[in-house]
């Protein structure tokens, strides 16, 4: 390895080289891909569920940070071609070896947060996870429930999107069981006046 290879990578300031060697094109997605893992990780599911524009701007302006140092000065069509690639490979990569490997993608992923439960908002789940009850009620709306009070279960998961389970039944399938009951019922006498009725003509 060229020794002049790591001061490369870690240098900050403008650089002024014109070429960088393949080595550093391919370490320094590597790098920069790791760094990502690792840094969403610990800065929680939310982040990736872009709850509010504040997640959304910062997942903007990450990859925006992070460009430059993936390629470095060089803009060639090549360069970014070998980054990308490399991206790609080592994702592949990773995906594999974590798919083969539960405890890793445990430990990288985290585990799914219950944020609702038999209809109740935990709050200090909320608190931990940094999800404001607004965001929640949001979110629900997102997926058709009118309010948390048709929740009986929120579950953040794992990779950041938000999963509802409705009460069963819900309140207006609840309303319209009634209604459909007492129409039998009705039914049920029309037809009973009905046939004493013809049992009198009779």
């Amino acid at each position: 390895m060229d020794p002049s290879l790591l001061t490369n990578l870690f240098h900050i300031g403008p650089d002024a080289r014109t070429t960088i060697s393949i080595a550093e094109k391919v370490l320094r997605p590597v790098l920069v891909y790791l760094f990502l893992v690792v840094g969403l990780r610990l800065a929680g599911k939310r982040e990736l569920a872009q709850l509010n524009a504040f997640d959304l701007v910062v997942l903007l302006t990450l990859s925006n940070t992070v460009q430059n140092a993936i390629i470095g000065a060089d803009n060639s069509v090549l360069g970014g071609v070998i980054g990308a690639a490399t991206l790609l490979v080592f994702n592949y990569v990773v995906v594999r070896f974590v798919f083969a490997h539960p405890r890793v993608e445990r430990l990288i992923e985290g585990d799914a947060d219950v944020l609702m439960r038999h209809g109740t908002v935990l709050e200090d789940r909320l608190r931990a996870e940094g999800v404001t009850l607004h965001e929640l009620e949001a979110a629900s709306r997102r997926q058709g429930f009118a309010s948390l009070t048709e929740v009986d279960k929120a579950i953040l998961e794992s990779s950041g999107g938000l999963t509802f389970m409705a009460k069963k039944p819900r309140p207006h399938e609840a309303r319209h069981q009634d209604v459909m009951k007492r129409l039998d019922e009705l039914a049920g006498e029309v037809k009973a006046i009905r046939a004493r009725l013809e049992g009198r003509h009779a």
